[in-house]
C-alpha cells in the first residue's frame, strides 16, 4: 500500500508513544502528511523527529485545545481526511471502592470525552468534503468484564456506542466511522497503570504498534464507498473466557 494515503492529512491523538506513534509511522509511511498530539512536548518532538511528522502540544481533554489542533491543521493544510482517536489511558485500575471521584472523572474525560470532543469537530468537516475517516480506539474491555477494570470499560463502552450511532450520522455523506478494538498490546500501558508487565516473550507475541498502525491504514486505504465499521485485533497469546 506504498503511498495509498498520498495527499491525505491525518490526525492521530497521543500520538508520541506506544500504539498511537506505530499508527502515526504506518500512515507516515503511506504517504499521508501527518499530525500527533500529546501533552508530553519533548517525547512528541522526539517522535515527531524520528518519523518526519508535525507536531502540536494538546490535551485531548481540552475542548480549547482541539480547537488549536483543528484550526492550525486546516490553516497549514487546508482539509483533515483521517482522525484517529487513539489517546487514553488506564488512570486507575481497582474495584468500584478503591476509585476516586478524581480517577473515575479522569478516566471518563480522556477515554471518552476526549474522543467525542474531536469528532464533534472533525465531523462537519468530513461532511462538508464529501469524505473522511474516523477511527476510534476502543478496547476489548468494552466488551469483557475483569475485577478492576470496570471504569476504563465503561468510558469505552460509551465510546463504542457514540461512534454507532456518529457511523449512522456520517454514513449518507460518505464519512466512514471505524471502531478498532485491540487488546493487549506492546506498549507502556502496563508500567503507566501499575500492573504486572508482560515478559519478554509474551510480549513479543502482544499487538506491536507498527501491527496496530497497518491495520489503520488497511481501514483509510479501502475504496471510499466501503467501511470496515468495527475491527477486533486480538494476539493469539491472550486468552478470553468466555468469549
Amino acid at each position: 500500500m506504498v503511498n495509498s494515503l498520498k495527499g491525505q492529512v491525518a490526525l492521530v491523538t497521543g500520538g508520541s508513544k506506544g500504539f498511537g506513534a506505530g499508527i502515526a509511522q504506518r500512515l507516515h509511511e503511506a504517504g499521508a502528511r501527518v499530525w500527533i498530539t500529546g501533552r508530553d512536548e519533548a517525547a512528541l518532538k522526539s517522535t515527531a523527529a524520528s518519523l518526519g511528522v508535525d507536531w502540536l502540544r494538546a490535551d485531548a481533554t481540552s475542548p480549547a485545545d482541539w480547537d488549536r489542533v483543528i484550526g492550525t491543521i486546516l490553516s497549514t493544510s487546508g482539509r483533515m481526511d483521517i482522525l484517529v482517536n487513539n489517546a487514553g489511558g488506564g488512570i486507575r485500575i481497582a474495584p468500584a471502592g478503591g476509585q476516586t471521584d478524581e480517577s473515575i472523572a479522569a478516566s471518563i474525560a480522556v477515554n471518552l470525552l476526549g474522543p467525542l470532543y474531536g469528532c464533534r469537530r472533525a465531523a462537519p468537516i468530513m461532511q462538508r468534503a464529501g469524505s473522511g475517516t474516523i477511527i476510534n480506539l476502543s478496547s476489548v474491555c468494552a466488551r469483557y468484564a475483569w475485577p478492576g477494570w470496570g471504569v476504563y470499560g465503561a468510558a469505552k463502552a460509551g465510546l463504542d456506542q457514540f461512534a454507532k450511532s456518529l457511523y449512522t450520522e456520517l454514513r449518507p455523506h460518505g464519512v466512514r466511522v471505524t471502531t478498532l478494538v485491540p487488546s493487549w498490546g506492546a506498549t507502556g500501558f502496563s508500567e503507566e497503570i501499575g500492573v504486572s508487565p508482560h515478559d519478554a516473550a509474551t510480549r513479543s507475541k502482544c499487538i506491536q504498534p507498527t501491527e496496530i498502525g497497518d491495520v489503520v491504514v488497511q481501514i483509510a486505504s479501502l475504496p471510499p464507498h466501503l467501511c470496515q465499521r468495527e475491527v477486533i485485533l486480538l494476539p493469539l497469546v491472550q486468552e478470553i473466557s468466555p468469549l
